[in-house]
Protein backbone atom coordinates (compact mmCIF):
# COMPACT_ATOMS: atom_id res chain seq x y z
CA UNK A 1 0.00 0.00 0.00
CA UNK A 2 1.38 3.60 -0.85
CA UNK A 3 0.80 6.43 1.66
CA UNK A 4 -0.79 8.93 1.41
CA UNK A 5 -0.73 12.16 3.08
CA UNK A 6 -4.20 14.26 3.72
CA UNK A 7 -2.09 17.25 5.17
CA UNK A 8 -2.66 19.65 2.54
CA UNK A 9 -6.48 18.99 3.25
CA UNK A 10 -6.18 19.99 6.97
CA UNK A 11 -3.90 22.77 5.45
CA UNK A 12 -7.23 23.78 3.59
CA UNK A 13 -9.43 23.60 6.47
CA UNK A 14 -6.91 25.31 8.74
CA UNK A 15 -6.87 28.16 5.63
CA UNK A 16 -10.63 28.50 6.14
CA UNK A 17 -10.57 28.61 9.76
CA UNK A 18 -8.17 31.36 9.44
CA UNK A 19 -10.55 33.35 7.24
CA UNK A 20 -13.07 33.13 9.40
CA UNK A 21 -10.61 34.98 12.26
CA UNK A 22 -10.13 31.48 13.92
CA UNK A 23 -6.92 29.99 14.94
CA UNK A 24 -5.59 28.05 11.82
CA UNK A 25 -5.91 24.66 12.70
CA UNK A 26 -7.77 21.93 10.52
CA UNK A 27 -7.56 18.17 10.45
CA UNK A 28 -8.81 15.18 8.96
CA UNK A 29 -10.50 11.66 9.43
CA UNK A 30 -9.36 9.49 7.19
CA UNK A 31 -10.80 5.35 7.27
CA UNK A 32 -8.68 2.63 7.02
CA UNK A 33 -9.50 2.08 3.35
CA UNK A 34 -7.99 5.80 2.77
CA UNK A 35 -11.60 7.36 2.50
CA UNK A 36 -11.97 11.00 4.03
CA UNK A 37 -14.72 9.96 6.55
CA UNK A 38 -14.25 14.36 8.21
CA UNK A 39 -12.68 17.23 8.37
CA UNK A 40 -13.16 20.45 9.97
CA UNK A 41 -11.17 23.74 11.17
CA UNK A 42 -11.51 25.53 14.67
CA UNK A 43 -14.59 27.32 15.02
CA UNK A 44 -14.21 27.91 18.58
CA UNK A 45 -14.99 31.40 18.28
CA UNK A 46 -17.81 30.94 15.71
CA UNK A 47 -19.74 28.40 18.45
CA UNK A 48 -18.75 29.78 21.29
CA UNK A 49 -17.73 26.27 22.34
CA UNK A 50 -13.67 25.98 23.70
CA UNK A 51 -13.69 22.50 23.02
CA UNK A 52 -14.52 22.71 18.96
CA UNK A 53 -10.88 22.46 17.70
CA UNK A 54 -10.76 21.01 14.87
CA UNK A 55 -9.59 17.29 15.94
CA UNK A 56 -12.60 17.07 18.10
CA UNK A 57 -14.97 18.34 15.01
CA UNK A 58 -13.60 16.16 12.50
CA UNK A 59 -13.58 13.19 15.11
CA UNK A 60 -17.27 13.91 16.26
CA UNK A 61 -18.22 14.08 12.92
CA UNK A 62 -16.20 10.61 11.28
CA UNK A 63 -18.06 8.78 14.32
CA UNK A 64 -21.25 10.45 13.71
CA UNK A 65 -20.97 9.14 9.85
CA UNK A 66 -19.98 5.48 11.06
CA UNK A 67 -22.08 5.68 14.17
CA UNK A 68 -19.46 4.10 16.39
CA UNK A 69 -17.65 5.91 19.81
CA UNK A 70 -14.53 3.92 18.13
CA UNK A 71 -12.10 5.06 15.02
CA UNK A 72 -10.06 2.36 14.82
CA UNK A 73 -7.94 1.83 12.15
CA UNK A 74 -8.49 5.30 11.31
CA UNK A 75 -5.71 8.21 10.55
CA UNK A 76 -6.33 11.82 12.02
CA UNK A 77 -4.13 14.63 10.18
CA UNK A 78 -3.50 17.52 11.91
CA UNK A 79 -1.99 20.77 10.90
CA UNK A 80 -0.79 21.43 14.95
CA UNK A 81 0.00 19.27 17.45
CA UNK A 82 -3.17 17.90 19.43
CA UNK A 83 -3.52 19.68 23.18
CA UNK A 84 -4.14 17.31 26.00
CA UNK A 85 -7.98 17.62 25.35
CA UNK A 86 -7.95 16.35 22.00
CA UNK A 87 -5.25 13.94 22.87
CA UNK A 88 -7.38 12.78 25.32
CA UNK A 89 -10.50 12.49 22.68
CA UNK A 90 -8.26 10.50 20.42
CA UNK A 91 -7.19 7.96 22.72
CA UNK A 92 -11.34 7.96 23.24
CA UNK A 93 -11.76 7.30 19.99
CA UNK A 94 -8.85 4.61 19.75
CA UNK A 95 -7.60 6.39 16.40
CA UNK A 96 -4.52 4.75 14.98
CA UNK A 97 -2.29 7.18 13.94
CA UNK A 98 -1.73 10.99 14.09
CA UNK A 99 0.07 12.95 11.79
CA UNK A 100 0.52 16.48 12.90
CA UNK A 101 2.55 19.59 11.41
CA UNK A 102 3.70 21.96 13.25
CA UNK A 103 4.80 21.24 16.98
CA UNK A 104 3.10 23.08 20.04
CA UNK A 105 5.58 24.05 23.06
CA UNK A 106 3.40 25.64 25.01
CA UNK A 107 -0.25 24.09 24.34
CA UNK A 108 0.86 20.64 22.84
CA UNK A 109 -0.20 17.18 24.49
CA UNK A 110 1.68 14.85 22.76
CA UNK A 111 5.15 15.56 22.48
CA UNK A 112 4.91 18.89 24.58
CA UNK A 113 2.96 19.59 27.93
CA UNK A 114 0.43 16.67 29.14
CA UNK A 115 2.01 13.88 27.04
CA UNK A 116 -1.11 12.50 27.02
CA UNK A 117 -0.60 8.90 25.36
CA UNK A 118 3.09 8.15 27.42
CA UNK A 119 1.36 8.95 30.31
CA UNK A 120 0.78 5.50 32.51
CA UNK A 121 -2.93 5.61 33.00
CA UNK A 122 -3.36 6.68 28.75
CA UNK A 123 -5.86 3.92 27.51
CA UNK A 124 -4.93 3.93 24.07
CA UNK A 125 -1.52 5.01 22.68
CA UNK A 126 -1.55 5.98 18.57
CA UNK A 127 1.57 5.96 16.46
CA UNK A 128 2.18 9.65 16.62
CA UNK A 129 4.52 10.91 13.36
CA UNK A 130 5.43 14.68 13.57
CA UNK A 131 6.98 17.18 11.34
CA UNK A 132 4.65 16.72 8.80
CA UNK A 133 4.43 19.63 5.58
CA UNK A 134 5.80 21.32 9.54
CA UNK A 135 6.98 24.55 7.10
CA UNK A 136 3.91 25.41 5.85
CA UNK A 137 1.72 24.51 8.76
CA UNK A 138 4.40 26.97 10.93
CA UNK A 139 4.06 29.35 8.37
CA UNK A 140 -0.18 30.13 8.11
CA UNK A 141 -0.06 29.93 12.45
CA UNK A 142 2.70 32.68 12.14
CA UNK A 143 1.21 34.72 9.59
CA UNK A 144 -2.10 34.41 11.57
CA UNK A 145 -0.43 35.71 14.97
CA UNK A 146 1.44 38.32 13.26
CA UNK A 147 -1.74 40.15 11.10
CA UNK A 148 -3.59 40.04 14.66
CA UNK A 149 -0.63 41.46 16.41
CA UNK A 150 -0.54 43.68 14.37
CA UNK A 151 -4.22 44.37 14.45
CA UNK A 152 -4.18 44.74 18.21
CA UNK A 153 -1.22 47.36 18.02
CA UNK A 154 1.39 45.10 19.13
CA UNK A 155 4.54 43.86 17.97
CA UNK A 156 7.68 42.18 17.85
CA UNK A 157 10.19 45.15 16.83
Amino acid sequence: MVFTSHMELALEEARLAAACGEVPVGAVVVSPAGEVLAKAGNRTRELNDPSAHAEMLAVREACARLETERLTGCDLYVTLEPCAMCAGVIAAARIARVYYGASDPKSGGTAHGARVFSHPQAHHMPEIYDGIDAKACEALLTEFFTARRRLSGHSDA
